[in-house]
């Protein structure tokens, strides 16, 4: 559960306080944006690139952002609650909705914003691996929503009831042309041939900062290829390694899917240079 406080709009506020009126946008139509930031000793990691992806969001949506509303305003608000909450380690949950309003007349397009700080633990590499599968139940639309971070979950959580009744640790999402998006919490990259491969924007894959980084970076790390690719079943099923990304917890191996296993070289390596 979270700590005893919360960020709304800039104050500080016990976090038991009611926010949010049942005519929300946010809670009615899932009008809005979020982030899941990982705090710690003083820094948030990779703030930059968490900050260029909201803010691009929020364009987008068409929210009216006014003038302190800035990268820098929010990393201080984030910095300020871990200090109130005593926490030297979190899990930083920022949630960005629209107000009060129907589908068409919203009262205001103001980024009424939630900061929520979680326990969270060192950043350890998964020697177990993961067990994953594909859930084929609904896809995920390609489109111009598909790479943000948006409160309209629900593929997403139905994927994630899926794994919990297959004991998967997570579940792989599709999208409508059947070809891998991400997973239900990470982006996916695959190793086959000393190629590594990851679905590009186009094919619906959220705009991961940890995608991002690996990217940029894989090369010079591991010295294989690296390049944006789409992906079908049976490219994930031929490949040697693969393993996920995400803010939290980085990079994580995957050990089986299905009956297909993998190893885990090039992720091991990319993990150890995670800063």
């Amino acid at each position: 559960m979270s700590h005893p406080f919360i960020c709304y709009n800039g104050k500080i506020i016990n976090a038991a306080n009611a926010i949010i009126a049942a005519g929300n946008r946010g809670l009615r139509y899932g009008d809005g944006l979020f982030e899941t930031l990982r705090y710690e000793s003083g820094t948030i990691a990779f703030a930059s690139f968490h900050f260029e992806r909201l803010f691009k969001g929020l364009q987008l949506l068409q929210f009216d952002c006014p003038g302190y509303f800035t990268p820098q305003y929010l990393q201080t608000q984030i910095e300020d609650l871990c200090k109130r909450n005593k926490m030297t380690r979190a899990r930083v949950r920022l949630t960005v909705v629209r107000g009060d309003g129907g589908l068409y007349d919203a009262i205001n397009h103001f980024p009424n914003c939630i900061i929520e700080t979680l326990p969270l633990q060192p950043r350890m590499w998964n020697e177990n691996g993961l067990v994953s599968g594909i859930y084929t139940t609904a896809q995920k639309n390609a489109d111009v929503l598909a790479n943000l971070k948006h409160n309209n979950y629900l593929l997403y959580v139905l994927a994630a009831l899926h794994a919990k009744q297959q004991h998967w640790n997570d579940a792989i999402v599709t999208n409508n042309r059947h070809t891998i998006c991400d997973s239900t919490i990470a982006n996916v990259f695959i190793v086959k041939n000393k190629v590594l491969q990851t679905p590009p924007l186009t094919d619906g894959a959220v705009a991961g900062t940890i995608r991002r980084w690996v990217l940029e970076n894989a090369t010079s790390i591991t010295g294989i290829k690296c390049e944006e690719v789409t992906i079908g079943a049976d490219a994930l099923f031929a490949a040697d390694e693969i393993f996920f990304t995400n803010a939290v917890y980085g990079i994580r191996w995957v050990q089986s899917i299905e009956s297909a296993t993998y190893g885990y070289q090039y992720s091991r390596q990319l993990f150890n240079m995670l800063p």
